[in-house]
């Protein structure tokens, strides 16, 4: 089970900077589903609670669709 924290600690934003990729998920209205893994240094943490991603294109940037479709 996954545990909820309130904001982006020291300890959270250390690994985070580490992390040479991420994956992102996103589902669209009628239920497909994409998970994509994303890396070129393209994640940052703003501020204790928000971060950013540049969302490069690629196969055909389903996570863009979902997030214009949601």
């Amino acid at each position: 089970m996954a545990v909820k924290f309130k904001s982006i600690n020291k300890a959270h934003k250390e690994f985070i900077e580490k992390q040479k990729m991420f994956v992102i998920g996103s589902a669209g209205v009628e239920g497909f589903i994409n998970v994509s893994p994303k890396g070129m240094d393209s994640f940052k943490i703003i501020d204790e609670n928000s971060v950013i991603w540049m969302n490069h294109t690629g196969s055909g940037n389903e996570t863009s669709a979902h997030v214009q479709e949601n």
